[in-house]
């Protein structure tokens, strides 16, 4: 995990208030999502991949080989990136829902990433 960047994702969260939830967070199951990666200021790039969302708030998205378990506390996400059943990155970031998409972004990497859910069925 890359402690050194928590002070100034903390700092920035506080700047932005609390991290709001969509009105409904997604049902527990099988999702397919759209995963979007943004490196600087350039658009994402989006594909599917398949999401795992668990009634214990933790997510886990798989693209491929690569698969992301993403643990949601109240004001941060802990991520632990795997490849096979190598661990490949680890990092706690602050995140928000802008509604049923869940962002974060990975400074070290100047990266964003965008989960997006399906709307709810009615």
């Amino acid at each position: 995990m890359r402690a050194g960047r928590l002070p100034g994702a903390l700092a920035a969260l506080a700047a932005l208030g609390a991290v709001a939830a969509p009105s409904a967070l997604p049902a527990s199951g099988r999702h397919t999502v759209q995963m979007c990666v943004a490196t600087s200021a350039a658009p994402p790039n989006c594909g599917p991949a398949q999401a795992d969302w668990r009634a214990d708030g933790s997510l886990r998205v798989r693209i491929d080989d690569l698969v992301y378990n993403l643990q949601l506390r109240s004001s941060q996400v802990e991520i632990v990136v795997m490849h096979n059943v190598v661990q490949i990155d680890a990092l706690v970031v602050p995140y928000e829902w802008v509604g049923n998409t869940l962002q974060f972004s990975d400074d070290d990497r100047h990266s964003r990433y965008e989960i997006r859910f399906p709307p709810p069925r009615r």
